[in-house]
């Protein structure tokens, strides 16, 4: 029979329950016992619902409190020592690596102040990985309870034998770093890593798994020849324990692997390998050439990245034609990656219009989308007649749909000229002209946008959801929250002030709700980083702007802010890839159909009295291909173009700023530059300042702000802290060139942790700002 396989299922529950829990246990609500079963249970359930759905294969060790490498970083003891040398409970010691820890001296524990670890995009998702981070004369340690043995044996005594999940040992180094003033080589470790992946996979074997799925997702990327040649000798090693352990079934996904084809044969006497057929059809041929005479491949025939039905029969296809090749018994059903990317239920929407519900499949419906595909394949297309032709009418109703096409829209894209991509000068001249009009000191300070999101804000935006204040009550309530955190501002002393955005749920859902062609979920929530959620909107058709999004609450900021307030969008790229876009027209479409909804926004913003307004593009590095190449160019190309077509529209003396997360830069420098911002804000606390260099090498004109503390964290950062990273800084940029921010939007943070850390913040810059007028 051909069988079915979950990579992978999402950790939060239908409610949230796992936000609600970890949240819980940081604020002391909960004891560490109650997070731990609530985790159980969450387990429990997630079994239950794959085989109900009739997965024949089951996941463990997907689940995690915080992050799955970070799991894998405790497993492996891979501890930085600034964490270690507090002797924490390991649950503590596992969030401070996480999420860092601030904790006073008592007399029964030492204080206790650190960091978290670095945290990244999980190759081209929204989902952030925690980032390993070695030392020089790095060794590792298997932890006493391992946690995949442990959560393989809690579903075993459930009925329901699993195929734990472990991060395979070249992904996870090549995924990490050496820590700042560390010279290791990450990938020459394997040596020392590969013996405890013999002793966890050898401790699975005598606890009853039958086979286990080794992830390596690192082989769709270009890989440097250290990181290839580093397949065959641990793979080599793992085969040669034979029967001693499971069967391994190496897992790949988010690309083709065809370009590591040199590779694949480092797998052939494996069990199994697994590839993404809906990222990349076309490497089918090619892998099944390169398997081992008796290897499975198992088939990512259901789409784990996004929320759209399945198509049956383009699927059946697909699997048929690996049968004839292989026979049912080497091929296996599954979702291309994870399901992590996707929400937990469609059941939950009961907002949704039916005929657009439909259309959609979220993490439960897609376990049976697998089942009903595997079961068409080994018993026939009758054994499931009803549901393939429910399937059939879905794909059609979907593609025949007027409410995808919109020919004012298309019209006014076929109108877009080249000089709309353009501001009227130079940077040199705008920036005088902007001086002018600003008159911004040195050093100046500002943040990101949002500042905290507080209950009162929840429930009061729930209440009007609900209709139990008027539109007019909400406003003004919207407004006195405006108006406090001007006077914050002006009582910290920044320089550019926001209005805080307390009207705003999300960067990217507020902006869908006030476009055409998107459709949003009630419950439709995912994981991006620890217990932060995201509900992405869903784009269904063609996107306009009906009316003005953001200029009645910057507009009324401006009018009582003493210094520049700045207006805060979020960019076309980001709008995009932080949606579920469709998948009937091209990505790059799309992004010009926001753009020019954006144009208009901007141009308002500025006619209403905002001078300095910020496009946000955090996504715009996520949505890079994962590879050099024609793929890139061509993205790089259609994106750059989006948020020049979003900005150009203003005067000179109007300042734009943009803001990415993450300071990798160096694939895409030159794309980064062609977006022509006045000021470009990037979130680098917990990178090297030496990644800075690549602006000196490129002789980069405009302004920059790189963050000088990480606000995934709630820890303070000193004066001095914040002092010493602005030092780094100067070693790369020019005084006149550099901005003083937080990393990243203030939303998650509480009030009295945002107050001090820009208060040191601004008392850090003033410093400089002192020092260098008195050298000038």
């Amino acid at each position: 029979m051909v069988q079915s396989s979950v990579l992978g299922f999402p950790r939060m529950g239908v409610n949230r329950d796992l936000k609600k829990a970890t949240e819980s246990y940081w604020g002391g609500k909960i004891s560490q016992r109650e997070l731990l079963a609530e985790g159980k249970r969450l387990r429990g359930e997630h079994w239950k619902i794959q085989k109900e759905a009739g997965i024949n294969i089951i996941p463990s060790n997907d689940f995690s409190f915080y992050d799955h490498v970070l799991d894998h970083i405790q497993l492996f003891g891979a501890i930085p020592e600034k964490y270690s040398k507090h002797n924490l409970d390991p649950i503590d010691e596992f969030f401070a690596m996480g999420r860092g820890l601030q904790s006073p001296h008592t007399p029964e524990a030492a204080a206790v102040d650190v960091p978290s670890l670095e945290m990244v995009k999980w190759f081209d998702s929204n989902y952030h990985y925690v980032k390993p981070t070695f030392q020089d004369g790095q060794n590792f340690k298997l932890s006493s309870n391992p946690k995949p043995v442990a959560e393989f044996l809690e579903a075993k005594e459930a009925g329901i034998i699993t195929r734990p999940v472990l991060v395979g040992p070249v992904t996870f180094l090549a995924l990490g770093k050496a820590d700042r003033d560390q010279n290791v080589v990450p990938i020459s470790l394997l040596h020392k890593l590969l013996p405890l992946y013999e002793e966890i996979l050898v401790k699975l074997k005598e606890a009853g798994a039958e086979s286990v799925q080794i992830d390596e997702p690192c082989l769709v990327l270009d890989l440097p020849p250290k990181v290839r040649n580093a397949f065959k000798p641990a793979y080599d090693k793992l085969s040669s324990l034979g029967g001693k352990i499971p069967e391994l079934v190496v897992a790949t996904y988010f690309g083709d692997i065809v370009h590591n084809y040199d590779v694949l044969p480092s797998f052939s006497s494996l069990h199994g390998l697994h590839i993404d057929l809906a990222r990349n059809p076309e490497q089918l041929e090619t892998v099944i050439g390169a398997l081992g005479e008796k290897q499975l491949l198992s088939v990512g025939v259901v789409d784990g990245r996004n929320i759209w039905k399945a198509n049956f029969k383009k699927a059946i296809e697909t699997v048929e034609t690996v049968v004839q090749k292989l026979g049912k018994d080497r091929v296996i059903v599954a979702s291309s990656s994870s399901l992590l990317h996707t929400p937990h239920t469609l059941a939950s929407e009961k907002k949704l219009d039916e005929d657009v519900k439909d259309w959609f499949s979220f993490a439960v419906e897609k376990t049976k989308e697998l089942a009903i595909i595997a079961k068409a394949v080994t018993d026939g297309p009758a054994s499931v007649r009803e549901e393939l032709e429910a399937n059939a009418k879905s794909m059609e109703a979907k593609a025949t749909s007027k409410r995808t096409n919109d020919p004012k829209v298309k019209e006014r894209q076929s109108k877009i000229t080249e000089e709309m991509f353009n501001r009227k000068s130079p940077f040199p001249i705008r920036i005088a002209q902007q001086q002018e009009k600003l008159n911004l000191p040195l050093f100046p300070t500002t943040t990101i946008g949002s500042f905290p999101q507080t209950k009162e804000i929840r429930i009061q935006r729930n209440k009007l959801t609900k209709s139990e204040i008027s539109e007019e009550e909400y406003e003004k309530f919207i407004e006195r929250e405006i108006e406090d955190v001007v006077k914050i501002q002006e009582e910290l002393g920044l320089d550019v002030y926001v209005h805080g955005e307390p009207e705003r749920n999300d960067m990217v859902q507020y902006f869908g709700e006030r476009l055409t062609g998107y459709v949003f979920t009630t419950h439709g929530w995912v994981q991006s980083y620890g217990s932060r959620c995201v509900r992405p909107p869903i784009i269904v058709g063609d996107i306009s702007r009906p009316a003005p999004m953001t200029v009645k609450e910057s507009k009324y900021a401006a009018s009582i802010s003493k210094k520049p307030m700045k207006g805060m969008l979020t960019g076309p790229i980001t709008c995009l890839r932080w949606s579920y876009p469709r998948n009937d027209i091209h990505q790059s479409v799309q992004a010009e159909q926001l753009a020019l909804a954006l144009r208009d926004e901007v141009v308002d913003l500025e006619s209403a009295g905002v001078y300095v307004i910020q496009v946000d593009e955090p996504a715009l590095r996520e949505g890079l291909p994962l590879r050099q190449g024609l793929e890139r160019d061509n993205y790089l190309s259609w994106a750059v173009k989006s948020f020049r077509l979003s900005v150009a529209g203003v005067q000179d003396s109007t300042q734009i700023h943009s803001h990415f997360c993450y300071s990798e830069f160096q694939d895409f420098f030159k794309a980064i530059a062609d977006l022509d911002a006045d000021v470009l804000s990037i979130e680098n606390s917990k990178s090297d300042a030496k990644l800075l260099k690549v602006f000196v090498d490129e002789a980069y004109p405009r302004h920059i702000g790189p963050g000088v503390y990480d606000i995934h964290s709630p820890r303070i950062p000193s004066e001095d802290e914040i002092k010493d990273r602005i030092e780094e800084m100067l070693q790369y940029l020019k005084p006149e060139q550099l901005w003083v921010d937080p990393d990243c939007g203030l939303k998650t943070r509480q009030w009295k942790e945002t107050k001090a850390a820009l208060t040191n913040m601004v008392n850090a810059a003033k410093f400089y700002r002192q020092k260098y007028s008195k050298s000038s």
